[in-house]
């Protein structure tokens, strides 16, 4: 089946990173800022890196918030990457109080000072498997994944969480809700591991 995939471009991302990872896999993913673009897809992919403030505030200018909100509300794969994850909660605290999609309730923190400890949390970390995920299929016990964010997600609903990560205390690094798939790391830049979620995604 020729399923139409398409990489959300709202100017935050390296998107040609992600598209080459489908590309990986014979999947065509086409990057796109059109709406009616976003409308058509069968899949979307929303990656993101920088800022919450900027990104809510650019999806809203540019008309995406609602194509993406009925993707995810129309029952169709969704992936999230990185600040595409923090983006479906209902609040951010990075730099000020800003309100998000509210796919799904829950705030966007920021990593307390620890000692020993950099923010951001960048590199190489484990996952903790919560509950075995479409996307997680085939995956080693505790695979490491590449992260570079200083704010995580705490969901309300703990139920929705699909992998926990240790920095130094656990926090949410992916979730997964029915057809909704959110990583907090970057597939793109996790070698074999990511690359494994990004094929259950296109076989879904």
């Amino acid at each position: 089946m020729n399923q139409k995939i398409i990489i959300v471009d709202y100017g935050m991302a390296n998107l040609r990173s992600v598209q080459k990872a489908f590309e990986k896999f014979g999947a065509q993913a086409e990057i796109s800022g059109d709406p009616q673009r976003l409308a058509e897809a069968d899949k979307l992919v929303l990656p993101g890196v920088g800022a919450f403030r900027d990104a809510i505030a650019r999806l809203r200018e540019v008309g995406l918030d609602q194509p993406i909100r009925a993707h995810v509300q129309s029952g169709k794969p969704f992936f999230g990457i990185c600040l595409g994850l923090q983006l479906l909660f209902t609040t951010s605290y990075e730099d000020g109080v800003y309100s998000g999609l509210d796919l799904f309730p829950g705030d966007v923190v920021r990593f307390p000072e620890h000692s020993g400890l950099k923010v951001p949390h960048m590199g190489w970390n484990q996952l903790r498997i919560k509950k075995p995920a479409p996307h997680l299929g085939g995956l080693p016990a505790e695979p490491a994944v590449y992260f570079v964010h200083s704010y995580y997600v705490v969901p309300k609903d703990m139920r929705i969480v699909a992998t926990e990560t240790d920095y130094p205390t656990p926090f949410t690094s992916a979730i997964w809700h029915e057809n909704v798939f959110a990583t907090q790391f970057h597939p793109e830049k996790s070698q074999k591991v990511g690359l494994t979620m990004l094929r259950n995604f296109i076989a879904l």
